[in-house]
């Protein structure tokens, strides 16, 4: 027997074991926008291998309890996890997208005229680069003070203005996510063609780079913070 039932949901899996996220992109599992979908409706849609998989979750499971020093975020606090997802996600972000826009700019430019997707690539992209500076400042300047304000002191007209810019905030989460599968659905999982250059290896592996990183980052808020307002209301 699994350790994991069917009807858990994908997000709850990875937010009590945080190295079913790796298994799950193995798979091409979205655990982040998707997370709310039952273990048993993504092996029926998505047509997994079940055993094979199960058989993953429960190796990694078992590996899991032997790392005593491994984050629960679970049992943070909103307030502390606010605090972890600006300090190793917001800043991640502000750090390599103005990196990629040069990267993916100047591969345009020099491989462009052989590699016409790169301008799909370019302008999906920037796309997110917007998305995502926008996002941010919604999140530092509105609901994370919201929500550490309802910490100290709930109400219901906190709850009310957390629940309105938290729906904004999955929907943003939601364009995020679709800009990232395109990308890797227009790069052929990110595969640098034979006269690609360093340039290019380096802006296609920063775009996993932060393609994984944004995926841990909408988990830990679809799947856990937000979970807690929505089970609130």
């Amino acid at each position: 027997m699994s350790t994991f039932s069917s009807s858990q949901s994908i997000g709850e899996i990875v937010s009590i074991m945080p190295k079913a996220s790796e298994i799950f992109k193995e798979f091409n599992i979205d655990f982040c926008c998707g997370g709310h979908r039952t273990l048993a409706e993504v092996i029926k849609n998505d047509k997994v291998d079940e055993q094979q998989l199960l058989r993953k979750l429960d190796t990694a499971y078992e590996e899991s309890k032997n790392i005593s020093s491994q984050t629960n975020f679970m049992e943070m606090s909103s307030t502390k996890l606010i605090d972890y997802i600006v300090n190793t996600h917001h800043v991640f972000l502000k750090r390599t997208l103005p990196e990629l826009s040069e990267l993916i700019t100047k591969i345009l430019r020099v491989h462009g005229s052989n590699h016409a997707s790169l301008f799909k690539v370019h302008k999906l992209f920037h796309s997110l680069k917007t998305e995502l500076e926008q996002h941010l400042i919604k999140e530092e300047e509105i609901l994370f003070p919201i929500i550490k304000e309802y910490d100290v002191n709930p109400s219901g007209e906190l709850l009310n203005r957390i629940s309105a810019t938290m729906k904004e905030t999955e929907d943003e989460h939601d364009t995020a996510g679709g800009i990232l599968k395109e990308l890797r659905k227009i790069t052929n999982d990110y595969s640098v063609p034979k006269d690609g250059c360093s340039t290019y290896c380096r802006a296609f592996d920063k775009l996993q780079e932060l393609e994984s990183d944004l995926f841990q980052h909408i988990h830990l808020e679809n799947n856990i913070l937000f979970r807690r307002f929505n089970s609130i209301q």
